[in-house]
């Protein structure tokens, strides 16, 4: 029986997908005709909240994500975009070749993706040249760490991107995830995108498992100091991220509180280095 759930769920996953594609062309085709790419905030929540529906994803949320903030957050897997997608608009910043992964690669074009060379000046460059959708009331995301890890620890944030909030002008909103057990604690070992894994693969070991829960904290937001230095800011929210994982490991039956409201906020995504987990960005 839990194998036909399972076969169930990945047809209707696939139709999903596939339905993301259908949304794409015209909209593409319209984008083109144009000359600019078109917003459809609503279109890309409902497809990010689709998904993590068809993925049996429950999600649980503490605190609210600051409007015009630049949001950082730990990197677990692609299923980080969904997920805070369901709660935050959206655009994001990935590498090029992403934009040639069949499928993925449309939708996030179709979504307002910027695609980006390899290579720090360059992502600094476009970065900046988002600052002024942060300054009209939007928000940015960065996954400092440039790569995915297991969940089990934060890598070094990548100070580059603190620029942006450098000269005090923008708050800066740490933001927590942990794919962890509610009642056990424990972290899910097959939610993490690591490596070589292959996202086909790892859609196989998703739709098997009955249910993903994902905790989604935004913690207390923060101004930069007077002379603040990037590496500063970035070693800030770097603490603040693992103390807030840490106290959650320990709290026992102790989950962030029910989701907040589904209003969600206008934001702009970026994420920084050269992991292909920072690419998987469909919306």
């Amino acid at each position: 029986m839990r194998g036909l759930v399972a076969v169930r769920r990945a047809a209707l996953l696939m139709l999903h997908l596939g339905s993301g594609a259908l949304l794409s062309l015209p909209l593409s085709i319209l984008s083109t005709l144009l000359g600019k790419p078109l917003r459809t905030p609503a279109l890309v929540r409902w497809w990010h909240r689709r998904l993590c529906h068809l993925l049996a994803i429950r999600i649980r949320v503490s605190g609210q994500p600051r409007r015009g903030a630049l949001l950082v957050g730990n990197h677990v897997s692609w299923l980080d975009i969904p997920v805070i997608g369901t709660h935050v608009e959206a655009h994001f910043l990935a590498k090029r070749e992403v934009r040639d992964w069949p499928l993925i690669g449309w939708l996030a074009a179709t979504a307002g993706t910027a695609f980006i060379d390899r290579g720090a000046h360059h992502a600094l460059t476009v970065a900046a040249a988002l600052r002024e959708r942060i300054q009209e009331g939007q928000t940015l995301m960065v996954f400092p760490e440039g790569t995915t890890t297991d969940g089990t620890r934060v890598q070094r944030f990548h100070p580059r991107l603190f620029a942006l909030a450098q000269d005090g002008t923008i708050p800066i909103q740490p933001v927590a995830i942990a794919y962890r057990d509610p009642e056990t604690r424990q972290l899910n070992p097959l939610a993490p995108f690591l490596g070589e894994d292959d996202l086909f693969a790892h859609l196989t070991r998703l739709v098997t498992q009955h249910q993903v829960h994902v905790e989604v904290q935004f913690l207390t937001p923060f101004h930069a100091p007077a002379q603040a230095r990037r590496a500063d800011l970035a070693n800030r929210a770097h603490q603040s991220i693992t103390a807030a994982l840490h106290a959650a490991a320990g709290s026992a039956h102790q989950a962030p509180g029910p989701p907040t409201s589904q209003t969600a906020s206008p934001a702009v995504a970026v994420v920084v280095g050269e992991h292909h987990a920072g690419a998987a960005h469909a919306t």
